[in-house]
């Protein structure tokens, strides 16, 4: 009967030891549900920067404004016929 006991005592032991620091223990387990959170928010911004991405794309396949905007503000492009102005506001020395 003593063998039993301390067989079954030693069962216990193991099994608690997998709980506590074995693999898929609550440590790890905590572990996890925190990266999946972290993960979570990542892909949520990730996706919020795809759909404006996409929509910028979309703009760009569709309008002509879209692509004359760009033109302008970032290749410094001008129409036919337009006389190009630039200002420079000199400051004092």
């Amino acid at each position: 009967m003593k063998w039993i006991a301390a067989i079954l005592f030693i069962l216990l032991l193991a099994l608690q030891y997998k709980l506590w620091v074995g693999q898929g223990s609550l440590a790890e387990v905590s572990r996890l549900k925190q990266a999946i959170e972290q993960q979570t928010a990542t892909n949520a911004k990730q996706r919020e920067r795809n759909d404006a991405l996409d929509a910028e794309v979309q703009d760009l396949k569709k309008g002509v404004e879209a692509i004359e905007e760009r033109a302008r503000s970032e290749l410094g492009m001008i129409k036919q016929d337009e006389t190009f102005f630039q200002i420079i506001d000199e400051q004092p020395e």
